[in-house]
C-alpha cells in the first residue's frame, strides 16, 4: 500500500463517518496522553547550570553529573510553584575552565530563555557567567568563590569605596576574613618563624589574595615575601620556590590551580625545600590530585564542607554524611568538597522558585532571592543579614583542615581548625609536615 493512501473503510460504515470516527478517535489519543503526563501541557521552568567540567579546573565540576541526575529525579514530577507543578528543564554547559567561554555559555542560556541561572567554582566561572546576566537582567546565583574577588573583580568595576548592590546577581560563599582567620589558627598551632611565601597567580583569586594577606598578616607579625604575579599553567616555579628558600620561609600559601601546584611541589623537593606548613585553597581541596602528586601528606587547606558538617538538605533531609556517601556508592569516588554546593545551588533555587507566583516576572525572582534565609545541607544561606562586607552575598561557614594517611583511602581529611564555627566538629590538630 502506499505509505499516504487513505486507510481502507470497514464494511458496514459510510466513507464520511469513518473519517469523522477516525478524528475523534485521534483527539480521544491526544487527550489520554495530556491525562498521562499532567505536565505536558505546562511551559518547562529552565534553570540554566554552568561550571568547569573539564580544563585545569574541572576538579571543581566533577560531582556536577551526581548531584544534577538527582535534582532531575528529584523533580521527575514536576516543581509544585501556587499549587501546582511545573516541568524542570536543567540546561548543562562546560566552560572547560576558560572565562571567555563561560561568557559565551551564559549567553547560550539567555538565548534559550532560562528563568534563572546557576553557576559553580572561581572567579574565572562565577564572574563571566554573573556579568552576562546583570547585562541582559537574567537572575543568577552563584557559589564556590571566595566573596571578595566575585564582588569586586566584575565588569564594570564596582567602586570598593562605595559598593552599590547588584540587581540580578547574587552569590553564597565564605570571604578572605574566613580563611585569613582559618588559616592563622592552623598556622598559630605550629611553631613557626612567621615567615610566609605567597604562591599567587596573576588571575581573578590571585589578585585578591596577595592584597588582602598582607593585610592582615602583617600587623600580627608576620613577613610575607611575595615574589609577584604568575602565569597559570606555568612549567617552572624554580624563581619562587629561590626566593621562599633564601628568606627562610616555614610557611607558604597561595591559590595555584592543581597542575601549578603539582608543578611546585615536585621542585621544591629537587632542591630540598622543605617549609613545615603549606597551606593552600584550591588546589588542595581534591584527594584524587594529592592521591596523583604521591607524597602530599600533611599538606593543609580549607573545609567548605565536609560529610562531618552538622547541616541538612531542605529539599531531601540527608544529612552531610548522607550525601558524601551517597556520593561514594553512585561513583566510587572519595567525596569532594563542591557536593554540597552544587547540592545547596539546587536547594536555593527550588526555595526561591515556590516563592514566586510567575516565574516569567525576573523581577519577582529577584527579590524573592534577596529574602532568601535557608537551611542548606553547607549551613545557613540568608542574603536577608548583613554578614558581608559587599552587598548581595551570603556568607557560609568555613573551617580548616590537612591530609593524613587514611584508613580507607590513601589520603583522609581530618579538620583541624574550626575556632570560627566551633559546631563543625574538628578532629585533630595541625601537625607538621614531615
Amino acid at each position: 500500500m502506499d505509505g499516504d493512501a487513505a486507510p481502507a473503510t470497514p464494511p458496514g460504515v459510510d466513507r464520511r463517518r469513518f473519517v469523522q470516527l477516525a478524528a475523534l478517535s485521534g483527539a480521544a489519543l491526544l487527550a489520554g496522553c495530556r491525562t498521562a503526563d499532567p505536565l505536558a501541557d505546562r511551559q518547562p521552568i529552565r534553570l540554566g547550570y554552568v561550571t568547569p567540567q573539564s580544563g585545569p579546573l574541572f576538579t571543581f565540576g566533577d560531582a556536577d553529573s551526581f548531584v544534577i541526575d538527582r535534582a532531575k529525579r528529584r523533580f521527575k514530577d514536576g516543581l509544585e510553584i501556587g499549587g501546582r507543578a511545573y516541568p524542570l528543564e536543567i540546561l548543562v554547559k562546560d566552560t572547560q575552565s576558560d572565562p571567555v567561554r563561560a561568557g559565551e555559555v551564559a549567553r547560550q542560556l539567555i538565548e534559550a530563555r532560562v528563568h534563572l541561572m546557576l553557576v559553580s567554582s572561581t572567579p574565572e566561572t562565577t564572574n563571566p557567567v554573573a556579568d552576562a546576566c546583570e547585562r541582559a537582567g537574567v537572575p543568577c546565583i552563584s557559589t564556590v568563590t571566595p566573596y571578595q574577588p566575585w564582588f569586586l573583580d566584575r565588569d564594570p568595576a564596582p567602586n570598593p569605596e562605595d559598593p552599590q548592590p547588584y540587581r540580578w546577581t547574587w552569590h553564597f560563599f565564605w570571604g578572605m576574613e574566613d580563611l585569613i582567620s582559618v588559616f592563622a589558627d592552623m598556622w598559630g598551632q605550629i611553631e613557626n618563624n612567621q615567615v610566609l611565601g605567597g604562591l599567587w597567580p596573576d588571575d581573578r583569586d590571585g589578585k585578591a589574595f596577595s592584597k588582602g594577606f598582607p593585610a592582615a598578616l602583617e600587623p600580627q607579625g608576620y613577613q610575607v615575601v611575595d615574589p609577584g604575579r604568575y602565569r597559570n599553567e606555568k612549567d617552572s616555579f624554580m624563581v619562587e620556590i629561590q626566593r621562599f628558600k633564601d628568606a627562610g620561609a616555614d610557611i607558604v600559601t597561595g591559590v595555584p590551580m592543581p597542575p601549578d601546584f603539582a608543578t611546585f611541589w615536585k621542585q621544591a623537593g629537587e632542591v630540598g625545600y622543605a617549609p613545615r606548613i603549606v597551606t593552600v585553597a584550591k588546589a588542595a581541596q581534591f584527594p584524587a590530585f594529592l592521591e596523583a602528586m604521591g607524597d602530599a601528606e600533611g599538606v593543609s587547606t580549607t573545609v567548605s564542607w565536609s560529610p562531618r558538617h552538622p547541616f541538612r538538605s531542605s529539599l531531601t533531609g540527608e544529612g552531610a554524611a548522607d550525601l558524601a556517601a551517597a556520593f561514594t556508592a553512585a561513583t566510587g569516588r572519595q567525596w569532594i568538597q563542591p557536593i554540597g554546593f552544587a547540592h545547596a545551588l539546587f536547594e536555593v533555587a527550588a526555595d526561591v522558585l515556590q516563592r514566586v507566583g510567575d516565574v516569567g516576572d525576573r523581577q519577582a525572582i529577584v527579590e524573592a532571592i534577596a529574602a532568601t534565609r535557608l537551611d542548606t545541607i553547607v549551613g545557613p544561606v540568608d542574603w536577608t543579614s548583613k554578614l558581608a562586607d559587599f552587598p548581595n552575598v551570603a556568607r557560609t561557614p568555613l573551617v580548616g583542615g590537612q591530609w593524613r594517611s587514611g584508613t580507607t583511602r590513601p589520603f583522609e581529611l581530618e579538620i583541624v581548625s574550626n575556632a570560627t564555627y566551633p559546631e563543625i566538629p574538628a578532629t585533630g590538630s595541625l601537625q607538621p609536615l614531615s
